[in-house]
């Protein structure tokens, strides 16, 4: 019988019908038939990922930048003596996803592998949830703290490349406030031994009643505004503060505002690239498509990826519509789909690595107003990803 690749219909899905994100309907290919040989020459030896389905037990979840050469060594090994895994007469059904982009190949990955290995899915990915700076307000007397979880009732800040940059940067966000920085439950009383900090000045000193819980509550309030705008309100009050002083020829007075704006702007370059107010965390990353002539447009929304959108190029483009038109019509039909918190601590880690990595292709659009998308910097981008000149 002659083996073809087709797409999966309706009635084949069973588990894909949770797979539509990021990984849509696969080819398939059934290892039974006859000849294997000519149908996986058929195969195009492009990057991919891929199940193989066997008689009993869990699939094999795999991805490969040479999908042809990949199968022909798990399905026709077994002709001469070898030690290679030779799957020819176990596997019942290959299901594979071409794949433009290693971004794609790490979510097609991550959306198969949680639909088939929901218990362990991280372990098989190996993938480790970033770090983040959490401002508890929850607690009668705020505090931060340094996680990698995400809670939805307190602002979290990040996501950080490593735990040491995120400890880091919460050390050098609390010298700019007098929040406490112990981590016990307080019991506050005028005989609490206090600690350094509050000798320094440094703490409002909640623990020795020094400050009502009111009084407390409205620093912790100027920490998390400073968390949420990315100290942007902070340091245009301090420069406002040093104009004023300066026009009325206290320089001194200037000098010192114009330090404290010096150390706001030292501390938020501790935070690197990516870190924001998780719900303000917006981007696009164009990377290339598996389709010619085409880039693939992620969208990134409150920390949550969702499917890619094709964007045509060159030759296959509509000429008459200029490329910021295009995605001006993309961007005002594009509806964010909710998501849960645990899915969205794994699209965080899927972007801190994908981001900082060494093989990372395609370029990141960071969007910091989504009413002010920044059109001409996509623009950019595509125009670099189409011609090969990114990553």
């Amino acid at each position: 019988m002659q083996v073809v690749a087709r797409r999966v219909g309706a009635s084949d899905r069973g588990v894909q019908r949770d797979i539509a994100r990021f990984a849509g309907a696969p080819h398939v290919i059934d290892p039974g038939a006859e000849p294997l040989e000519h149908a996986l020459e058929e195969v195009p030896d492009s990057p991919a990922v891929f199940l193989i389905h066997p008689r009993a037990g869990d699939p094999y979840l795999g991805r490969t930048a040479l999908l042809r050469r990949r199968l022909k060594r798990l399905f026709l090994a077994g002709k001469r003596p070898s030690r290679l895994l030779n799957l020819r007469d176990v596997g019942v059904r290959i299901e594979y996803w071409l794949a433009g982009s290693r971004l794609e190949l790490a979510l097609v990955s991550y959306e198969l592998a949680r639909a088939h290995f929901p218990a362990s899915y991280r372990e098989y990915l190996k993938l480790r949830l970033p770090t983040y700076v959490r401002l508890i307000l929850t607690n009668r007397f705020p505090r931060t703290q340094v996680t990698n979880r995400l809670a939805g009732t307190s602002p979290s800040y990040g996501p950080f490349r490593t735990r040491s940059d995120a400890e880091e940067f919460e050390h050098a966000l609390l010298d700019l406030f007098q929040l406490r920085r112990c981590q016990e439950d307080l019991q506050p009383h005028p005989g609490h031994p206090g600690c350094l900090y509050g000798e320094m000045n440094m703490c409002l000193r909640p623990c020795q009643e020094v400050v009502t819980p009111d009084e407390y509550a409205s620093e912790a309030a100027r920490v998390a505004e400073f968390l949420s705008t990315s100290g942007k309100q902070l340091i245009e009050s301090a420069a406002a503060a040093r104009d004023r002083l300066s026009e009325e020829m206290n320089f001194e007075a200037a000098a010192r505002q114009h330090k404290r704006v010096e150390r706001i702007e030292q501390v938020l370059q501790l935070r690197g690239e990516l870190a924001r107010d998780i719900d303000r965390l917006h981007g696009i990353a164009v990377t290339p498509s598996a389709v010619s002539c085409a880039v693939n447009l992620w969208v990134l929304h409150r920390g949550a990826w969702h499917a890619a959108v094709p964007f045509a190029t060159g030759t296959t483009a509509d000429k008459s519509v200029s490329i910021d038109q295009r995605l001006r019509e993309i961007f005002t039909g594009f509806t964010p789909l909710p998501v849960r918190p645990a899915e969205r601590q794994d699209h965080l880690a899927l972007l801190v690595r994908w981001y900082h990595s060494s093989w990372r292709d395609g370029e990141w659009v960071g969007i910091e107003d989504c009413g002010r998308i920044p059109f001409r910097r996509i623009v950019g981008a595509i125009s670099r990803v189409a011609a090969g000149k990114s990553g």
